[in-house]
């Protein structure tokens, strides 16, 4: 089992490898297509929005979110307030396929601390993932909810490269205990393209999930205030016990300024 987990990851942290080592050119960062997130806000008035397709595939269950919609308004420079929500396709080993609207998460993050660029930038971002309808429970794509995520997030530039950092506890409500971590590390390798690779671990006290992927991806300037977005990865942990076998993000990201136009991601 230890040689087969070996091998799984052999080639992905080749590739990480690889792509760190391209000369820098702008800052990388957390956040979609990405699990882990990052401190950053869009800045005063403007508008972040992230439209794209997640997959995630076991070995019983096949689900996609299509789309995966994900809106963010900054308050200030250093407020942002987020509502995420996924239209889910499902299908199940023996079983009918499934669609419909899954759990929403409207959230708060505040970057408490920002030394500027280069320097550490923290940040928390409660969210709340809010109670399903009783239809999407019963088709086995949402939780009952609510409860609650309460994280701390961290961005670090180390040398070459930009680190960000996220840890945090889903707490109270209803559902199990569950800690997130995520990591992510990567750098732009010219003006228009970022790589990027992350760990994101997510493990449920008592009930599923328990998985560890890895996943390697990026972005592309397509043009002024508009950006593509693209990630895949896959278990570290084999694949028994529903663990992912694939998972996969593409989507573009859209930049509004307060005046309503799109804006560079580097302002």
């Amino acid at each position: 089992m230890q040689l087969k987990q070996k091998t799984s990851i052999t080639l992905p942290l080749c590739a990480m490898t690889v792509f760190l080592h391209f000369p820098a050119a702008a800052q990388a960062q957390a956040g979609p297509p990405f699990l882990t997130n990052d401190p950053g806000t869009p800045g005063n008035a403007n508008w972040e929005i992230n439209l794209g397709s997640m997959q995630t595939l076991t070995r019983r269950v096949s689900s996609y979110q299509v789309p995966q919609i994900d809106l963010n308004f900054g308050v200030g420079d250093r407020i942002q307030l987020t509502y995420e929500v996924p239209y889910v396709l499902q299908a199940s080993s023996g079983q009918s396929d499934q669609s419909g609207w899954s759990n929403a998460y409207p959230g708060i993050k505040w970057r408490f601390l920002d030394e500027g660029e280069g320097g550490w930038q923290l940040s928390t971002f409660p969210q709340m993932e809010t109670a399903a309808s009783q239809l999407a429970r019963q088709k086995g794509i949402a939780a009952p909810g609510p409860r609650y995520l309460l994280p701390l997030e961290v961005t670090k530039k180390v040398g070459p490269l930009d680190i960000d950092f996220e840890a945090g506890y889903y707490v109270f409500g209803h559902g199990p205990k569950e800690r997130i971590l995520g990591f992510v590390a990567g750098r732009s390798v010219t003006e228009r393209l970022e790589l990027d690779a992350e760990i994101y671990d997510d493990r449920a006290y008592g009930a599923a999930p328990h998985s560890t992927t890895l996943d390697l991806g990026g972005r592309y300037k397509l043009g002024r205030g508009v950006i593509a977005l693209f990630m895949a990865g896959r278990s570290v942990n084999g694949f028994a016990d529903d663990q992912p076998e694939f998972i996969g993000y593409v989507g573009v990201q859209i930049l509004l300024s307060h005046y309503g136009r799109t804006f560079n991601s580097e302002q």
